[in-house]
Order: C-alpha cells, then sequence, then structure tokens
C-alpha cells in the first residue's frame, strides 16, 4: 500500500513540475515574442529556464508553442476588454477602452504577428472580430451623436486606431516612448483624429447667425 501511495505522490510532482514547466515556457514565449516575433525556440528555453528537450517534451514545434502562446494572448485580451464597462458618453467610454486595449496590445501585439505566421487566416480573423466589434460600436454610437467625424469611413477609423496603438507599442520598445506616456497619448492622439470637426464659418449647414 506505501508503495503505491508513494507512486501516486511522485505522479503528482511530476504533473506539478510539468505544468509549472509549461506555464514558464508560454510566460517566457510571450515576453520574448512582444519584442522579436521570430525569437527562437534556443532563447525561449533559455528565458524559461528549461532545455530545450524538455521544451520538446511540452512543444513538438516551435509553430505549436506559438499557438498555444497566441491562444492565451488572445483568451486573456477578450476577457480582459469583456469587463469594461461600455457604457456612458461614447468619447469617454472610448478613452477608457484605448488605454486598456493599449496596455494589451504592447505585450500582445507582436505575439499576435508571430502566430499570424501560424494560424489558420480564418481563426486569426475571427480573433480580432471581438475587439474589433467593441471599437466599432462605440464609433457608431459617437458618430451618431456627432462625437466623432462621420465624413470618412468607419473601417479606415479602425485601420488609424490600430496603427496607433502599434505604433505606440514600437517606440516604447524603440525606447523613443516612455511606456507610462504611451496610455495617454493613445488615447489623446486618438480621439483628436475621431473628432468632429466644427463646421467651417460661413458653412450653410452650421448655425445661422441672424442679421447676416
Amino acid at each position: 500500500m506505501s508503495a503505491l501511495t508513494g507512486e501516486g505522490s511522485s505522479d503528482r510532482t511530476k504533473r506539478a513540475d510539468a505544468l509549472r514547466n509549461i506555464e514558464a515556457i508560454i510566460d517566457a514565449a510571450t515576453r520574448l515574442l512582444a519584442v522579436n516575433p521570430d525569437a527562437s525556440i534556443n532563447q525561449i528555453a533559455k528565458a524559461a529556464d528549461v532545455g530545450r528537450v524538455t521544451l520538446y517534451g511540452h512543444f513538438e514545434s516551435r509553430a505549436t508553442l506559438i499557438r498555444a502562446v497566441t491562444d492565451r494572448a488572445i483568451a486573456q485580451t477578450n476577457e480582459a476588454l469583456a469587463q469594461l464597462d461600455l457604457d456612458g458618453d461614447p468619447r469617454e467610454v472610448l478613452g477608457r477602452l484605448l488605454e486598456a486595449t493599449w496596455h494589451l496590445t504592447h505585450r500582445f501585439g507582436a505575439v499576435v504577428v508571430a502566430g499570424a505566421r501560424e494560424l489558420p487566416p480564418e481563426q486569426l480573423r475571427r480573433a480580432h472580430d471581438e475587439p474589433a466589434a467593441r471599437v466599432r460600436g462605440l464609433l457608431e454610437r459617437g458618430r451618431a451623436v456627432g462625437e466623432f467625424r462621420s465624413d470618412v469611413p468607419i473601417d479606415w477609423q479602425l485601420t488609424v486606431i490600430q496603427s496607433i496603438l502599434h505604433g505606440a507599442s514600437a517606440a516604447v520598445h524603440r525606447g523613443d516612448l516612455d511606456e507610462v506616456d504611451a496610455p495617454s497619448l493613445v488615447r489623446d492622439t486618438t480621439l483628436a483624429a475621431l473628432a468632429a470637426r466644427a463646421p467651417a464659418r460661413g458653412d450653410a449647414s452650421g448655425p445661422s447667425t441672424p442679421g447676416v
């Protein structure tokens, strides 16, 4: 009986060690891929403090590891953004959403770039659908009440937002921008680009002035 008990305890220890190694590998891959989508297996194993044999024991290829990292990044992103309250003034809500999204983009943006090389296009497109739908909904609300420009396509506005988010993340990684300043710069730059323009003086669509 004692032998059986000892064997069970040993199995549990091995499983716990395996889980710790898997978490360490995925965490290390996330950190490295966030900076360099081409990070190698050797670099990831070293950062995780495991050997190549151990890494390949859990992930049969670099592609398999990147898919696991990308899947977790997408799940954590959707979970974090789903907790945000999207009710209220569209401009204020979008500002909060942009700040939260920047942190996630900075952490996971290049991970998704790496994943794009390994995941089927349809799976990657679905991964972007949920976050994009939140932003699109806020843009539509803001355009409807005159907060945001409606004279440009909404898809272009989404493209601009993505460019600002990824551009800020790249600037931080290069050392051109302080990470502390990035969220507010992303928010302010984006909201300025989206802001509805005041009618030009003399515009027939603007309010008229009596006697003029």
